[in-house]
């Protein structure tokens, strides 16, 4: 199953949890209102000596309007609780990784375990194409887990407990990034937040009912035995629709676990990897257990918190090892927990394990096996050789420049140091442009970026900003937009646009925009192709003119692109408008709106347009542009 398939599969599954939480909510009003008829029909006949059907029909239909009170209030309630919940997550997977009392990694640390996460999460972040996740540990954990949270990729948090990062090998630690990755890139974190969102909402009507059953004091015994009975039903039916909540979660999420681990040994290319962590899991003293409360995000962990089996939200350690090896025995596990488990090896003892890095890999050709399938069978799905690409990209960014883009104090200049330009004159009115608008301090950031690094093989542009995201998405919103007000004078010095320029602002608008508003980042919609045929036009000439400067190549990968839509040229020669970077804009707005499978058959398009001149760097920098405003992760290509 390929990554649009999982987002067809992961709407649906959202759209079916729509439908059960309304039934739900359907069923515990109709109990809440027999409950409130039954106290009007005893308060009716307060001998008990019984009640006709006649007589129950008039109470039912005398009470009508208090019941549809009743019945809006409860639905109300559950509605805005949920609503409220799901609020308060929008804050990102930091705010969840943090109320578990998670640190997150700091740039500069020195922990040779924290470095080695820090150095898988960027790797598989790059390999896949999706925003670097802000990176967190839960040092008073000593149970091996983690999780990933958030409303998209773009406000999206990885966070792994110290047990963790002290038991597990990089190849087992991989295959735990890898398996949250997965949740990330099927769309699972968006329904995990609504998950938490539906059961908060039961779970405030029994919180109301217990709070009614704690009313005493300043009532007479009539009243308060009304309050405590109604108390006592809405106690009873909102742990009742917990539990049942509780049971289509852990439903859900079972199956889940099976396809993310599936997922993160097809990324990995190493059962031994992932199987190696839930050994140690299965065999640990402290297991999985986390200290802090985790129930309500049970679901999320990589690992069950809790060891409760008929809510388990996690299938049991040796099933899961047994899905990846299927000759597993599980008395392995009694056998593992009489050695003393391993403490992982330090950043130095890794350094063997990962790729030699390169000093640079400006001579490194561009993809010249471009292939339609290949890479849309990549999406969503990186494999061992794109991780390994995307591990040598990162080690050979130049170091003052991956410090620089892990500092709150410097990445804002990163972004800036990124589109200077050679010409001295140029330079000299961009470097006053940063002092105007960032001050003097940052000009000198700038500068000394410079010094050290006067320039940036092409490969490594696209990399140093994504690993400077997640610090970038940490600066208040107002210097934010600032900065991008700054960007944009920047590619304007000289008078023109180039395509770099453009896919630097784009990227940076796009990781902006989704962290600010991540509910909006969508990686679907209702439009289709033959809706947007201008957009599409426009998409195609802007890439098939600033892909091949021989016009005769141009016109032969603008008409191939139109084909493979079954659409025909209008034009005799494509030509792209001086305003381009604007109408794009408004191109891949639209385009955006697409549905998952129209999106899949527009990436094919736009591939087959590029094979037609081979493919060169400033065609993947704008493809990855475009698929980025998608919403799609392209995979780094190898």
């Amino acid at each position: 199953m390929d990554f649009f398939a999982h987002q067809d599969r992961a709407r649906r599954r959202t759209h079916l949890l729509v439908v059960l939480f309304v039934l739900a909510v359907v069923s515990i009003v109709a109990v809440v209102d027999l409950v409130a008829l039954a106290f009007l029909g005893f308060g009716s006949d307060p001998d008990g000596l019984g009640v006709s059907p006649e007589f129950s029909w008039t109470l039912a239909r005398e009470s009508l309007p208090l019941l549809i009170w009743v019945s809006l209030l409860t639905a109300g309630a559950i509605g805005l609780a949920s609503l409220f919940r799901i609020l308060t997550l929008r804050n990102g997977g930091g705010a969840v990784a943090r109320g578990l009392g998670g640190v997150m990694v700091n740039a500069d640390t020195t922990d040779p375990q924290l470095q080695r996460l820090r150095n898988v999460v960027e790797e598989m972040a790059i390999a896949s194409g999706v925003p670097v996740p802000q990176i967190y540990v839960l040092e008073q954990e000593d149970g091996i887990n983690a999780f990933a949270a958030g409303y998209s990729p773009a406000d999206a948090a990885i966070a792994v407990t110290r047990g963790a990062l002290r038991t597990l090998s990089r190849s087992e630690l991989q295959g735990v990034v890898a398996h949250e990755f997965s949740h990330i890139l099927n769309g699972d974190m968006r329904l995990n937040i609504r998950l938490i969102g539906i059961l908060f909402g039961i779970l405030v009507l029994a919180i109301i009912g217990r709070l009614m059953l704690s009313v005493r004091h300043g009532q007479t015994s009539k009243h308060t035995a009304a309050i405590a009975m109604i108390g006592l039903a809405l106690v009873a039916t909102g742990y009742i629709g917990l539990f049942f909540g509780r049971l289509i979660r852990a439903s859900v999420s079972r199956q889940r676990e099976f396809l993310a681990d599936a997922s993160a040994v097809q990324f990995t290319r190493e059962p031994e990897g992932i199987a190696g962590a839930l050994k140690k899991i299965g065999s640990a003293p402290a297991g999985s257990a986390l200290a802090a409360d985790s129930e309500e995000i049970g679901h999320m962990l990589f690992a069950a918190g809790l060891t409760r089996r008929l809510l388990a939200t996690h299938p049991p350690i040796a099933d899961r090892i047994r899905a990846i090896e299927p000759g597993f025995d599980p008395a392995e596990l009694e056998t593992m927990r009489a050695m003393q488990p391993p403490e992982a090896p330090s950043e130095a003892g890794i350094v063997a394990s990962i790729a030699e890095s390169r000093p640079a890999i400006e001579g490194r050709q561009s993809p010249s096996n471009l292939d339609a399938d290949r890479i849309v069978g990549a999406i969503g799905r990186p494999d061992t050789a794109r991780i390994q690409v995307a591990a040598r990209l990162n080690r050979a960014i130049p170091e003052p420049l991956a410090r620089a883009a892990r500092s709150t104090e410097w990445v804002m200049t990163v972004a800036c140091y990124l589109l200077i330009d050679p010409d001295p004159e140029i330079r000299e009115r961009q470097l006053l442009m940063v002092a105007e608008t960032l001050g003097s301090e940052s000009e000198r950031q700038v500068s000394t970026l410079l010094s050290a690094v006067p320039s940036l093989a092409a490969d490594l542009r696209i990399p140093l900003l994504e690993i400077a995201f997640p610090t970038l998405r940490r600066r208040p919103q107002t210097e934010l937009t600032r900065l991008m007000a700054l960007l944009d004078r920047l590619i304007h010095a000289d008078g023109r646009i180039d395509v770099f320029e453009y896919v630097l602002a784009r990227l940076l608008a796009q990781q902006i925009q989704d962290t600010i508003t991540p509910s909006d980042a969508h990686s679907a919609g209702t439009a289709r192709l033959s809706g947007c045929e201008d957009e599409i036009r426009d998409l195609l000439v802007i890439l098939a003119v600033h892909g091949n400067p021989d016009q005769r190549a141009a016109r032969t990968a603008f008409a191939v692109g139109l084909a493979s839509l079954g659409m025909r040229p209008r034009e005799l020669a494509p030509i792209a408008p001086e305003d381009w970077p604007d109408r794009l804009d408004r191109a891949l707005a639209r385009l955006d709106r697409l549905r998952m499978d129209e999106k899949q058959r527009l990436l094919r398009a736009l591939i087959a347009a590029l094979k037609q001149a081979g493919i060169n760097r400033t065609e993947i920098e704008l493809l990855r542009a475009v698929v980025a405003a998608l919403h799609v992760p392209m995979p780094v290509l190898d």
